[in-house]
């Protein structure tokens, strides 16, 4: 192996770990900030979209923001589902219990229960979390942009109670072109009975 390849191994090498340790302290950065007693956004009333279990449009209600402080949050969410919806933590690909369901159903927000995706929107996208090409109602989710990780993203969260649930990405399927890719951790499966 000559000088210039020996040297260019050992840079990119140092380049890449150098990285992973910026990625894993930014990481730990931000769960430290998100671990606050403190609510942010608007805490005013808001308007969603309420649906059956079976997935039956109810009509538009208006409704305070679900609040919470972070020892309630923690009694009533298993540890990972507190860190991936109020730490913005991201669960592993293919680990997911929602991942390759492919059930008639509905999906709502683990924390609130506010109806997020229908199954009728879902689909493999090979990446190893439940993929949506459209929310159910886009008064039920917001998104917000988010620079974790060093690249510039698209975070969804509960519009309800302010839950991280995923991203969108623009490498959807037709109609919408969106990937909503969301972690199962911040869903709960609702099976639609036959």
């Amino acid at each position: 192996m000559n000088e210039f390849t020996r040297r260019g191994l050992i840079f990119g090498a140092a380049t890449a770990g150098a990285y992973g340790l910026l990625a894993g302290v930014e990481r730990v950065c931000l769960s430290a900030f998100a671990d606050n007693d403190e609510t942010d956004g608007d805490v005013g009333p808001i308007q969603i979209v309420k649906f059956s279990d079976a997935g039956a449009r109810l009509g538009v209600y208006t409704l305070a923001k679900v609040r919470k402080n972070k020892s309630e949050w923690k009694k009533q969410l298993t540890p990972l589902q507190y860190d991936v919806t109020r730490r913005a933590a991201t669960e592993l690909a293919f680990f997911g219990a929602l991942y390759d369901q492919h059930a008639p159903g509905l999906y709502r927000c683990v924390d609130c229960g506010n109806a997020l995706f229908d199954s009728k929107s879902k689909f493999d996208s090979g990446t190893g979390w439940p993929s949506f090409w459209e929310a159910i109602a886009g008064e039920n989710v917001f998104e917000k942009k988010d620079f974790s990780m060093g690249a510039l993203r698209t975070e969804v969260k509960c519009a309800l109670c302010d839950a991280h649930v995923g991203h969108v990405f623009t490498d959807g399927p037709e109609p919408t072109g969106l990937r909503y890719c969301m972690n199962s951790a911040a869903l709960h499966f609702i099976p639609r009975k036959s």
